[in-house]
């Protein structure tokens, strides 16, 4: 097989689906790796054998340039150099390169953002009341939702769950291939438990009895999976349906959840091991969410923080005291 970058694009592309990675993930690996090699092209590198740690040292500072400029975050960043790093993985591997110029490219250190927003009990309530129980669509949304809220998984991970996930007896749920290709396996709770029983013993089977060899869980009323954007718009909609001043999204729920969770003493690394996080210095930034949920309820709380009698008061040493006399 010819050397040329392309070629060795589209076939490490296949090596992935061969992998079963997410679509997503082929999709943005495509992308990222197109602009390097059209990068690598300005420059008249057109073999990967002539990719060097210096290429690609300069390719990560000009993308850190356009992070400075604003055109790029550290997140976009981090999923470029980890394109760059797999790929020419795959190309050592597969003896298109000896040497891996790649190996010690690091990607740059992530900023720990605080989740844009997270829903209040009363809320997360009023967005799971909000589709119409008496419709067949209305219990298949209300129990997507009880699933998002009752495990806090992704929404990627939800529309690829089978039928064969659900452990309602035991109230688990199976999650198969997460973010990192990692399975785990989640308690669903006893509302989710409640509503996935009703959605497949009375619900499923009707949208399903044209196409009943189907696996996957959740269906259209046609019978067929149902995707991602059909769940990102169905939840949006609910949201705006319970006038909640938030963007209501899917992952606006797994937020919910990891704070609340952490808010009311869950073990942290519980919540990572639920959550399907690699790393406890991710669950971790839900700490700091609950942290100033905490200090809100003092601010709005506690008797002397409600006191207005005194706030132009201010405190004056009025005389001695011998080190005897502190209690």
């Amino acid at each position: 097989m010819s050397d040329n970058l392309n070629d060795l694009l589209f076939a490490f592309i296949q090596h992935m689906k061969a992998r079963n990675y997410a679509k997503a993930t082929l999709t943005g690996y495509s992308r990222c790796l197109r602009q390097f090699i059209e990068y690598l092209r300005d420059n008249d590198i057109t073999d990967a054998k002539r990719v060097t740690r210096d290429t690609l040292a300069f390719y990560q500072a000009t993308l850190m340039e356009l992070k400075a400029a604003g055109t790029n975050t550290i997140a976009t960043v981090s999923i470029k150099i980890r394109a760059i790093k797999r790929f020419f993985e795959y190309m050592e591997s597969s003896n298109h390169i000896l040497i891996n110029p790649a190996e010690h490219i690091k990607e740059p250190k992530k900023e720990t953002r605080l989740p844009r927003a997270v829903l209040t009990e009363e809320e997360a309530r009023k967005v799971l009341e909000a589709p119409n129980l008496s419709t067949l669509t209305g219990i298949r949304d209300r129990t997507i939702m009880e699933v998002f809220y009752g495990t806090g998984i992704r929404l990627e991970e939800l529309v690829k769950l089978t039928i064969f996930d659900c452990d309602l007896q035991g109230g688990l749920l199976r999650v198969n291939k997460g973010k990192f290709m990692k399975d785990r396996v989640v308690p669903l709770g006893r509302h989710a438990v409640r509503f996935l029983k009703e959605y497949i013993t009375r619900i499923r089977p009707l949208h399903t009895k044209n196409n009943k060899a189907i696996r996957s869980l959740f269906v259209s009323q046609s019978g067929h999976p149902i995707t991602w954007q059909v769940i990102g718009k169905m939840v949006s909609r609910y949201g705006r349906q319970a006038k909640i001043q938030k963007r209501v999204t899917p992952h606006i729920f797994r937020h919910t959840f990891a704070t609340q969770l952490v808010k009311n003493g869950a073990d942290i690394t519980a919540v990572r091991k639920m959550l399907g996080h690699s790393h406890l210095s991710v669950t971790q930034i839900y700490t700091r969410v609950a942290a100033i949920d905490v200090k809100k309820t003092h601010r709005q709380s506690h008797p002397r923080e409600k006191d207005k009698t005194d706030r132009d008061v201010k405190p004056e040493v009025q005389g001695y005291f011998n080190v005897s006399d502190e209690t």
